[in-house]
């Protein structure tokens, strides 16, 4: 597992500092955001604690100023004379609200997929039962792989980002069984992506498999562990990420 560099947890009646809970597999919800730059720069900030509370609300976890206590506490908990690329994660339950710090992962040039048979619980939502997950991560180089779930004959989502699925410059995404991140909201604002099922024996089909989200940023999978899928092409990886990389100097 990674190592945090911060974790702390505070009661949503008081903030008041208690004993650090990472809330895993409770009822409730997180989000993971990446921190960049001496001035603690937060990648699209507002739309993730913005998804955060609508999706809080949609659990019956509803608190007075959270927003505003969120700025609160992770201006609290942030050094402005640190040169950060880490990944920032606020969780929420009913009592608590806690936050942690890592470093961020860096995907090696041969980043590669694994195939998991496994849909998340109540995947619409970046919910905290993740339990599943965290331990097939934990055996893994997350530099060098992600896992790609799948169910029945669908793909969904990695572990922790989005897919999209290239054909001919075409871009595509599954639509059903698997949350819309920030990250591919983003991207959907600056490219067409068509979303639709994807189907594993269509996998070979595709040119190019990409990986977005908070963490990775944008990835280009270079391989797939346990299919025959290999990378035929990077053009639109370059294309967005040079997209991306724009906003993150911003």
């Amino acid at each position: 597992m990674a190592t945090l560099l911060l974790k702390k947890s505070y009661l949503h009646k008081d903030l008041k500092e208690v004993k650090f809970n990472d809330l895993w597999n409770g009822y409730g919800i997180f989000t993971t955001m990446r921190v960049i730059g001496r001035s603690a720069k937060i990648l699209f900030y507002k739309t993730h604690i913005d998804n955060l509370i609508k999706s809080l609300n949609k659990y019956n976890i509803r608190k007075k100023d959270l927003k505003k206590n969120i700025l609160k506490l992770v201006k609290l908990n942030l050094k402005k004379n640190k040169n950060y690329d880490h990944l920032l994660r606020v969780a929420s339950n009913n009592k608590i609200i806690s936050i942690s710090l890592r470093k961020r992962p860096i995907p090696k040039s041969n980043f590669k997929l694994k195939l998991v048979n496994y849909k998340r619980v109540d995947a619409a939502y970046k919910n905290l039962k993740y339990k599943k997950i965290l331990k097939i991560l934990s055996k893994l180089d997350v530099t060098k792989f992600d896992i790609a779930l799948y169910k029945g004959t669908k793909v969904l989502e990695t572990g922790t980002s989005n897919l999209l699925f290239v054909k001919s410059n075409k871009i595509y995404s599954p639509n059903k069984d698997c949350y819309m991140g920030t990250t591919i909201k983003f991207f959907s604002k600056k490219v067409k992506i068509k979303f639709k099922n994807i189907y594993i024996k269509d996998i070979n089909i595709f040119d190019e498999i990409l990986v977005v989200g908070s963490g990775k940023g944008i990835v280009s999978i270079s391989s797939i562990d346990n299919n025959l899928w290999k990378r035929k092409s990077i053009k639109v990886f370059n294309k967005l990420l040079k997209v991306y990389k724009a906003e993150t100097k911003k």
